[in-house]
């Protein structure tokens, strides 16, 4: 069997698909020096023995240090901590001086502010092709409680601070919806007439609230993303939420997965849907998504920052 060959850019923007939290990995070098970077590629991996792993790019200018230190420390930043991230991924020379931090029983930087940290000692250096795994051995931790900080498809995303601004402007008649997207197909309801998966916002946490509905709705697990629109239906005297979710694996027990771009003579229930699913089918060709306000004869998108995390 032939392998087919693989376009790099093309596979990082399909993992960036996925969205992930943000973290800063921080050890100290042989004089005791603090080093960081920025990484997105964390995961846990046990909790009997404790470990948790993070990818390490072979071309990083920290590769030596780091694959030779005894502890490292993982710190999952928070959702008001992007210049924290900008800053470590970065190759600024004094990124510590931009952040409050203090050593660790091991000697690892941590820091102020983060939604959880864990300091550990190096259990394996593991060879990953063009990488290196981490794993490490859990020696301390500590959780904040606060909302760690989203990455995907080259953005930052902050649903609970997004929720938050939109329950500020918005009072009364609120609808939520969700561009349920799935390697770049778009998920749909209705058959002659074509809608987006909504419900009417109650008190509750918006994200939550979408996210329970779209999971009973599908049968899948669904990850809820950034916010993608939100507009006054003059039509209908609602104001309109809309966030962009990704869907797992599976058929899906409602609706049905449909490329964007080949829906041209299909009929939607709104104008304002077909705006969504067609800006959507733009938006995911190039990699760059934005953010729309307005109502449905106009508005505004704003761009979401490409620069942060790097895997």
């Amino acid at each position: 069997m032939t392998m087919q060959t693989v376009d790099p850019r093309a596979l990082r923007d399909a993992f960036g698909a996925f969205p992930t939290g943000v973290t800063v990995v921080t050890a100290c070098d042989g004089d005791g020096n603090p080093i960081g970077f920025t990484a997105n590629s964390f995961t846990s991996v046990s909790l009997n023995p404790p470990l948790l792993l993070v990818c390490l790019a072979k071309t990083s200018r920290n590769f030596a240090i780091m694959t030779g230190a005894q502890h490292f420390a993982i710190n999952v930043l928070s959702e008001t901590q992007k210049d924290v991230s900008n800053t470590f991924a970065r190759p600024v020379e004094d990124r510590f001086a931009a952040v409050e931090w203090s050593k660790g029983s091991a000697g690892c930087p941590i820091f102020s502010d983060v939604a959880a940290w864990f300091e550990c000692a190096m259990e394996e250096v593991i060879e990953a092709g063009d990488h290196v795994i981490l794993l490490g051995r859990i020696e301390a931790f500590d959780n904040s409680g606060r909302n760690g900080l989203g990455y995907a498809r080259g953005g930052y995303f902050t649903p609970t601070l997004a929720s938050k601004a939109v329950s500020a402007a918005a009072e009364g008649n609120i609808e939520l919806a969700a561009v349920v997207e799935r390697r770049g197909e778009v998920l749909l309801l209705g058959v002659d007439v074509l809608a987006l998966p909504s419900i009417d916002a109650h008190d509750g946490n918006p994200t939550e609230e979408l996210g329970k509905y779209l999971e009973s709705l599908t049968g899948l697990k669904i990850s809820i993303g950034f916010l993608y629109s939100v507009y006054e239906g003059k039509s209908d005297g609602k104001q309109h939420i809309v966030y962009l979710a990704v869907a797992g694996d599976g058929e899906p027990a409602s609706g049905r997965f449909q490329k964007p771009d080949a829906l041209s003579g299909a009929q939607f229930k709104t104008s304002s849907t077909a705006d969504i699913v067609n800006r959507f089918a733009m938006e995911s060709s190039i990699g760059n998504f934005g953010v729309y306000f307005g109502d449905e004869t106009g508005g505004t998108v704003h761009p979401i920052p490409a620069k942060g995390a790097k895997a």
